[in-house]
């Protein structure tokens, strides 16, 4: 068999497993694969109606009709995984899943109601019902479950336990002498509230009637103030406009007079103004001709003191020129040969630099080419050392040996003694035979033998250094 494409409706899920599922896995639509399983579970909430039998603390039994819409939770994965594996194998309308939930339903209600006195489940209905979808949710999680709907209905009384009737009768006798001691206390209020608002009535219309005399004195009193206070304010309007009327009609008179003087001041400073005028013209005529005649002596007699004057710093300001470019350009000179004597500075500078560079890179490759080298011959004295046993002489006489050391001390010596030609004299001072002989003599044959030996030791010093004996040792015979 090969491949199968499967489809879950809107309302369903695949629950697949087999070849290369761990556990379970759920799926709106997948591929099915040879060695693998797939099954197929509704989703939609299913209704449960059950009368639960319960019993409250005061050791009363009673019934809790209820019906719970309950369904799987498909927002969280784990609880559907959950449901997957515990209940979708069963039919949701199953004696076995109605009892499942029957039980956790019963056991959470009867455990809260034992706890709850009949008064408070009766009244706390709202309340009970919370507590109750609660605990029932929290133990339905572990099937994956989720209740959609709870609906509590009104609390039954068990057959031979009347309480709730007896309850109602109760509640219905103390509503009937209610009833009655409204309708008396109704009765007692309409004939009391009749006989209250007669009297409010009289004494609220005695009370309007005062009410609206002194209102309309009051009224009167206030129109005939308001009256004359308009009258008053009225007078003291037309007083006052009477009062600016008068202070315009002098400020008016006041700016004519001014004005007429003004005219006439003009009039006078007009007259005089035109003599002024005339008077200063005249002036500036006369100065205008002094001027005429002064200029006409400075032209005839200061020209040629000003032309002298103007040829002279002509002459200054072109010998000042020349000295400015002059110095200019000897600035100029100085300042290309400072700006040259600084390239130049730079240039070795640079040189220097770079051959400081050179150098230290050249030390710095030597000092690596020596570091390898000892590193070299580290490990090519440790390996001689290990083919050589750990003997130090061994490796001592090697190196000696493969390096020419004996050969090289040879020839040093060699080099050494090399053109010395060495005079080597051997005497004796006979002593030997001569005691024999003579058997004996003691300290000054010793002496004697010293003495002899002298003479041969200074001329064999003298022939090797060339040093002659002092005076008071001594002298040497002419030598063969």
């Amino acid at each position: 068999m090969g491949f199968v494409y499967r489809i879950a409706s809107p309302s369903e899920y695949l629950a697949i497993t087999g070849y290369g599922i761990p556990d379970v896995k759920l799926a709106k639509k997948a591929w099915i694969a040879p060695g693998q399983k797939c099954t197929r579970f509704d989703m939609s909430p299913v209704n449960y109606t059950f009368e639960v039998q319960a019993m409250s603390a005061e050791k009363l039994p009673f019934i809790l009709p209820a019906v719970f819409t309950i369904g799987p939770r498909a927002d969280d994965e784990a609880c559907l995984l959950r449901y997957a594996k515990l209940i979708s194998p069963h039919d949701k309308l199953s004696h076995h899943v109605n009892e499942l939930v029957k039980g956790v339903i019963e056991g959470e209600t009867r455990v809260l109601a034992a706890s709850m006195t009949m008064e408070e489940i009766f009244r706390g209905t709202k309340s009970f019902k919370q507590a109750v979808f609660e605990n029932v949710q929290l133990e339905l999680n572990q099937f994956g479950l989720i209740i959609y709907n709870a609906n509590v209905k009104q609390l039954v009384d068990v057959p031979g336990h009347e309480y709730f009737s007896y309850l109602g009768q109760k509640t219905q006798q103390e509503a009937v002498n209610q009833a009655k001691v409204e309708v008396a206390e109704a009765r007692m209020k309409g004939e009391v509230g009749a006989k209250e608002r007669d009297g409010m009535t009289r004494q609220n219309a005695a009370k309007v009637d005062a009410e609206t005399k002194v209102f309309t004195v009051k009224r009167q009193g206030e129109g005939a103030k308001e009256e004359a206070r308009v009258k008053a304010e009225v007078k003291v309007f037309e007083n006052e406009r009477e009062a600016e009327v008068a202070e315009a009609n002098a400020e008016l008179a006041m700016k004519k007079a001014g004005w007429e003087q003004q005219a006439r001041v003009a009039e006078v400073e007009a007259s005089k103004a035109v003599a002024i005028r005339d008077a200063e013209l005249q002036v500036e005529v006369e100065r205008r001709n002094a001027a005429r005649q002064t200029e006409k002596l400075k032209a005839e007699q200061l020209s040629k003191a000003v032309v002298d004057y103007e040829m002279k710093v002509q002459q200054a300001n072109w010998e000042l020129y020349n000295r400015q470019k002059a110095a200019e350009a000897l600035l100029f000179e100085q300042e290309k040969e400072a700006e040259a004597r600084r390239a130049t500075a730079d240039a070795a500078f640079f040189a220097r630099q770079r051959e400081a560079e050179a150098e230290l890179y050249a030390k710095q490759k030597e000092a690596e080419g020596l570091a390898a080298m000892g590193q070299a011959q580290s490990a090519y004295l440790s390996a001689m050392l290990g083919a050589l046993g750990g003997s130090y002489g061994a490796l001592r006489d090697y190196l000696m040996i493969s390096t020419g050391v004996y050969q090289d001390m040879a020839r040093i010596n060699a080099d050494a003694i090399r053109g010395l030609e060495p005079k080597i004299s051997v005497w004796s001072n006979g002593g030997a035979g001569e005691g024999d002989a003579s058997g004996g003599g003691g300290a000054m044959k010793e002496m004697a033998g010293v003495y002899r030996m002298l003479p041969p030791l200074l001329t064999t010093v003298h022939e090797q250094t060339g040093m002659l004996p002092p005076a008071w040792l001594g002298s040497l015979g002419p030598t063969n």
